[in-house]
C-alpha cells in the first residue's frame, strides 16, 4: 500500500494531499529513510511523521482493508512508539 494511502486510512493525516506535502518536504521518514508518498509501506515497518510542534513515531500493525476506515479500525493498524513535542 501507498504511504499516503496509508496514512489517509490510518487517520495519522486527515487528508491524502496533506501527507504528499508532508514527503515532498521530508518530513516522512520509513525505518529511517526520507519517504516519498508513492512509497510502500508494509506490517513492521517504523513510520516518523514531523510537524510543525511534534514527532511522532509509529510502528504498522497491519493494512487497511479499504482505503476509508472507521475511526476505531485506524487505531489498530498502528502502534505509538513515541511522541515528543518540540520545544520553541
Amino acid at each position: 500500500m501507498r504511504l499516503d494511502v496509508f496514512l489517509k486510512a490510518s487517520r495519522l493525516c486527515l487528508r491524502r494531499t496533506v501527507a504528499q506535502k508532508l514527503c515532498e518536504a521530508g518530513l516522512v521518514l520509513i525505518n529511517a529513510k526520507p519517504a516519498k508518498s508513492a512509497n510502500s509501506v508494509k506490517p513492521g515497518d517504523e513510520i516518523t511523521i514531523r510537524r510543525r510542534d511534534r514527532i511522532a513515531r509509529v510502528r504498522v500493525l497491519s493494512m487497511p482493508a479499504a482505503r476509508q476506515s472507521s475511526r476505531k479500525d485506524a487505531n489498530a493498524l498502528f502502534e505509538l512508539l513515541s511522541e515528543e513535542t518540540l520545544a520553541t
